[in-house]
């Protein structure tokens, strides 16, 4: 396991984080990036936290980068792959950008359970859960590689 760096480039983060948004701009210029997020997350406006989850990998997708298929795992169930394609669809209705949460290597079922519970939280909340989950997965790959 690699320890967190002081430094990253906004190439090395814009891997880790699917992208090159404002927000791993932002990262980029700070020391311990990694670690700071948590404290930049609540500094940095909505629609920079929004684009951030856009580019990550929506759970279930077909076309994804070869790391997001390794995390995600095999395809489920038929059922269970509906019913998450149907539920991120009713999140982002609901709230304006990309469901994201952190695998950990859990059977898609539980993720289902877990953007069931999620649909039931106000925007700011979820907002703020969402981006903290997406550095969560950034920090799993860089301490994983």
């Amino acid at each position: 396991m690699r320890e967190l760096p002081r430094q990253l480039s906004a190439d090395e983060l814009a891997e880790l984080f699917e992208g090159h948004t404002r927000f791993v701009e932002r990262l980029a210029e700070i020391e311990n990036p990694l670690a700071a997020a948590p404290e930049l997350i609540a500094t940095v406006p909505d629609d920079e936290l929004v684009e951030a989850l856009a580019a990550h990998p929506q759970i279930g997708a077909t076309q994804l980068s070869e790391r997001s298929a390794r995390e995600q795992g095999e395809h489920a169930d038929p059922t269970i792959e509906t019913e998450l394609a149907y539920l991120n669809q009713v999140y982002e209705e609901k709230f304006g950008f990309r469901f994201v949460v952190f695998v950990n290597r859990r059977p898609k079922s539980e993720i289902l359970d877990i953007l069931r519970a999620r649909l039931e939280r106000d925007r700011d909340e979820e907002l703020r859960t969402a981006t903290a989950e997406l550095v969560a997965i950034a920090r799993d790959r860089w301490e994983n590689a």
